[in-house]
């Protein structure tokens, strides 16, 4: 799964990064980042295709944990963070959303935790990356609902997830879906069952190393969370 990630890159930069999107509303964002310890139900930069275009592209601002747009009062649950690859087409959550409103989540590098006994209690967090330091896209979906009181349109998104890679599999059994830049605009396009394109990203092209345990609260929102900590030789993990 991909339950928290990390945000280094400023607004601005950010979007010189992802160049092929305009700006749009995430300017406003930019007293939030960077956010070194990101969770669901904060709102984020994420880019989506324009409405009746098969080529143009622009950021806007969601919040992570995706609403169907029928909840018109938000859902009575936590909402669903991850989209399994497996059934994103048939969940009636999210089959919607994926035929029609897929979007790219940029980050800089995301948080998983590796158990270290049978039944789950200790846990090792690790922060995992690119090995060139650049940011990256996951994949995602998102929706629109009303909200009752005010009726403002309150946007939302997932992550999908999808098999583990060869690195990601030496703590974990998901990973989410990162697209290669080449495969964005697809990503984002009118086609309706881009399945091919949710597989494992390859792990030469990734890094993950062991953080301490504070990064458990995202009330620790400073840029030693993603520092290595100690626990054996410095490219253990690194493939």
């Amino acid at each position: 799964m991909c339950g928290r990630v990390f945000v280094k890159t400023t607004i601005p930069d950010m979007v010189r990064r992802f160049e092929f999107a305009h700006a749009g509303d995430v300017e406003r964002l930019g007293n939030s980042f960077p956010l070194w310890n990101g969770a669901p139900s904060l709102t984020y930069p994420i880019i989506i295709r324009e409405e009746m275009s098969t080529s143009m592209a622009g950021f806007v601002s969601a919040r992570w944990g995706l609403v169907p747009g029928w909840a018109r009062d938000g859902g009575g649950g936590p909402p669903p963070v991850n989209a399994r690859c497996e059934t994103i087409a048939t969940n009636g959550l999210f089959k919607k959303a994926y035929a029609s409103r897929r979007c790219l989540v940029p980050i800089d590098g995301y948080f998983e935790w590796q158990k270290l006994d049978p039944s789950g209690k200790k846990k090792q967090p690790h922060a995992i990356a690119m090995k060139s330091g650049e940011p990256f896209a996951l994949a995602g979906i998102w929706e629109e609902y009303s909200d009752r009181a005010t009726g403002e349109l309150i946007r939302t998104f997932a992550v999908a997830t999808c098999e583990p890679n060869e690195l990601m599999a030496t703590i974990h059994d998901r990973m989410p879906v990162i697209l290669a830049p080449g495969d964005y605009m697809r990503w984002l396009g009118p086609e309706l069952d881009p399945r091919d394109l949710m597989k494992p990203f390859p792990s030469d092209l990734m890094k993950m190393w062991p953080i301490d345990s504070k990064v458990g609260s995202p009330r620790n929102n400073t840029p030693d969370i993603i520092d290595e900590i100690g626990l054996g030789p410095k490219d253990l993990f690194d493939f």
